[in-house]
């Protein structure tokens, strides 16, 4: 028998107008949350929501059940598409010269991880794993560091970093229950 929200993605998949309507109402404000903890910027997080639900609507044909859920799917376009508009040139351009404010900004949020974490409502699930899994989780998932990148911010090797990931991934999908 299918679920309430099984039906809803199935119509959407479908191309169904009314159930992408339904899946932005219920899904946008964490997505927001994942772009807007990355990108430090109201106006153009609004802006990579918009086109994150465009892709998400022209690649709805590549969501595949098997590989995971609809959410976690949605999920890595609207980080994906954040992080390609921090490399773009443009968005590099554009944060030349920025009041001090703005830096004062950027150092509470890099340090306010359950805020990030808590925009996607997992945070009672990191909440229990190791602090260097907490870390390595935030780092590359939520703040889109490179493991390269992951690896200098906590001063420890690459490979630890590759490593960790894989480790720390395998224990919050125990947690959570997934496969």
């Amino acid at each position: 028998m299918m679920t309430q929200p099984d039906a809803l993605i199935a119509r959407f998949l479908q191309k169904d107008a009314m159930s992408f309507e339904k899946i932005y109402e219920l899904y946008s404000e964490s997505l927001f949350g994942v772009i807007n903890s990355i990108l430090h910027d109201k106006e153009l997080s609004e802006e990579v929501l918009q086109d994150t639900f465009v892709k998400i609507w022209n690649n709805s044909d590549r969501y595949n059940p098997k590989k995971g859920r609809f959410f976690t799917w949605m999920l890595n376009i609207a980080r994906n598409s954040a992080i390609d508009k921090t490399r773009s040139k443009a968005f590099k351009n554009q944060r030349k010269n920025h009041t001090a404010e703005y830096f004062v900004d950027i150092l509470e949020a890099r340090g306010s991880f359950n805020t990030s974490v808590d925009a996607i409502g997992i945070q009672k699930f990191v909440d229990v794993l190791e602090p260097l899994c907490k870390k390595i989780i935030h780092f590359l998932f939520f703040k889109g560091y490179t493991q390269k990148e992951t690896a200098e911010e906590l001063d420890i090797p690459l490979g630890t970093v590759k490593t960790r990931n894989r480790i720390c991934i395998k224990k919050l999908r125990d947690i959570v229950g997934v496969e």
